[in-house]
């Protein structure tokens, strides 16, 4: 028996809408790394993007353990010195709640070409509407 490899052809993606209200970031992180880079389908392959697409909606509402919201600290710099900045997790969520969930998700995913192409189906929405209706998302329970 041969071992089964799929192609681009063998590729059924679909649309999930999750509601983040009330769940905790990292667990709903790792659910949708999960199902972005299709480990969820028999057909898995390392080396192929077969996930799904996932839509979050109501990202400002995530909840997180402890005292997260004001010791979790994003930095980034602007690559002058002293250019370091670093905003924690409320303020975060205050100013642009899209970036929390992004960026938990990007960290649970391998680092190369195929999640910056895995990443590209996530979107992330502030409130409970979304622009993909088209698409006919399921609701998904995580």
């Amino acid at each position: 028996m041969k071992t089964f490899s799929p192609t681009p052809a063998d590729i059924n993606r679909e649309w999930f809408v999750v509601d983040a209200t009330d769940q905790i970031l990292g667990r709903l992180a790792a659910a949708i790394a999960h199902r972005l880079r299709g480990k969820h389908k028999p057909e898995f392959a390392p080396h192929m993007d077969n996930g799904d697409f996932i839509i979050v909606v109501n990202c400002e509402k995530i909840r997180v353990t402890g005292n997260k919201l004001a010791q979790k600290t994003y930095y980034r710099h602007s690559g002058y010195v002293g250019g370091l900045k670093e905003r924690t997790l409320d303020k975060v969520l205050a100013s642009k709640p899209q970036f929390a969930i992004t960026h938990a998700v990007k960290g649970m995913l391998p680092k190369n070409r195929l999640a910056r192409a895995v990443l590209k189906k996530l979107k992330v929405y502030a409130g409970p509407e979304h622009p993909h209706a088209a698409q006919n998302p399921a609701k998904l329970d995580l």
